[in-house]
């Protein structure tokens, strides 16, 4: 009894603190109970791709084959049955890691044309509610956006609340290539936002780009706006237990593994965790293994679901930093029978690099323009270690 009264006092104190801080967590009440289902199956149109034989050989099976096997069988192939392959199956070669990119970046094209056409004749669908015929006529919107030219949709997947990532800049041909890796309410339907984009995975992704080109102009660079994992919806029981993040870190192994493949650099890409996109990476982190660390940034965090930096394993290397109008900082730091993240990265005892981010504001704030916060980020991403300011006492 004891037990359950504390886990129901750690959820109350997580979502109560957000509430009373952040203006716009009205909905978080409502929100404690909609647990959300993690995506860890391969996309549609998978059996049919398994059974396939039309080229003479064994499909890699979207279920288990690693990112070098995909990519030595995509190498194999004509040009024709490449194309063949994605006309058909166009979920599974777009989400698949290993695949060529711009092959990717082509079925993706297709699948969600395909999703658009869907959800418009849903919307016209007069045997349908209202209100599910309005539902269908914004996930059209939605959708549609990502058809807009010169984009680049590295993954899509409309299951659920529906999973996008998107590629800038060169991801071939670019030497340091960045991961953001968002947190809650992250999907299709926030994947884009105009009114304020530094709310949005993809404003976060061209605001470092921008960045990256303004400090290194000769640098071939690429950002990943990777909304790749069900992520909590609202500041319920998912966002205080790391069940989503979990099944979201292979989804993001694997999209690392991808990127050696079908890319050039040759020094791991730098992952941005923001709020619970940061558990996410904790998740992931002892698994990324490479001839140099990997830089993980958090921001915005509420833990990585350990006590210390050096619990992740040797091939990472932490750098944190938080901002103090951000609400996040009033959330526990804790982890109690499944509920917190664990310790504050930014603390002296936690052994993370504790980078300035003087200027920004608020918990989504950090790639600002003239923020030190995102001037770090960009020299980070770069590898230009000297370059970044230290958080002052």
């Amino acid at each position: 009894m004891q037990r359950r009264r504390v886990k129901r006092m750690l959820i109350g104190a997580f979502a109560a603190s957000a509430v009373l801080l952040d203006a716009g967590a009205a909905a978080a009440q409502a929100a404690a109970s909609n647990e959300q289902v993690a995506i860890t199956t391969p996309p549609a149109g998978s059996a049919a791709w398994v059974e396939d034989e039309s080229t003479g050989h064994a499909l890699p099976d979207p279920a288990t084959a690693d990112a070098p096997t995909v990519a030595a069988f995509f190498a194999g192939l004509k040009e024709s049955e490449q194309d063949r392959l994605a006309e058909v199956y166009p979920l599974v070669v777009g989400n698949l890691d290993g695949v060529p990119l711009e092959l990717r970046y082509r079925a993706n094209r297709i699948a969600i044309t395909e999703e658009v056409e869907r959800a418009r004749e849903r919307a016209d669908d007069h045997r349908l509610s209202p209100v599910e015929r309005a539902a269908a006529a914004v996930r059209a919107d939605d959708t549609e956006r990502l058809l807009k030219s010169g984009r680049q949709i590295l993954a899509f997947d409309p299951r659920g609340r529906g999973l996008v990532s998107e590629a800038y800049g060169d991801l071939a041909a670019a030497d340091r290539v960045a991961v953001l890796v968002p947190g809650s309410d992250a999907d299709l339907a926030h994947f884009d936002q105009t009114a304020d984009p530094l709310r949005s995975v993809t404003g976060m992704a061209r605001a470092l780009l921008a960045e990256e080109h303004r400090q290194s102009p000769g640098t071939r660079t690429a950002v990943v706006a990777w909304t790749g994992y069900v992520t909590p919806s609202g500041l319920g029981p998912d966002a205080v237990t790391a069940r989503l993040a979990e099944a979201a870190a292979p989804r993001l192994l694997r999209l690392l593994a991808g990127l050696r493949q079908t890319g050039r650099a040759t020094v791991p890409p730098t992952l941005f965790c923001h709020s619970y996109g940061s558990v996410v990476c904790g998740t992931a982190a002892p698994a990324i293994h490479g001839s140099a660390p990997a830089d993980v940034v958090v921001f915005g965090s509420p833990g990585m679901g350990v006590q210390a930096a050096g619990e992740l394993g040797p091939g990472v290397r932490v750098w944190a930093t938080r901002n103090p109008t951000d609400w996040i900082g009033n959330v526990p730091y804790l982890e109690f029978g499944g509920f917190g993240h664990g310790a504050d990265p930014t603390t002296q005892e936690f052994g993370a690099v504790d980078v300035s981010s003087q200027g920004s504001n608020g918990h989504t704030g950090y790639f600002a323009d003239g923020t030190q916060s995102l001037h770090n980020f960009g020299a980070i991403a770069l590898g230009d270690y000297g370059d970044v300011t230290r958080r002052q006492p």
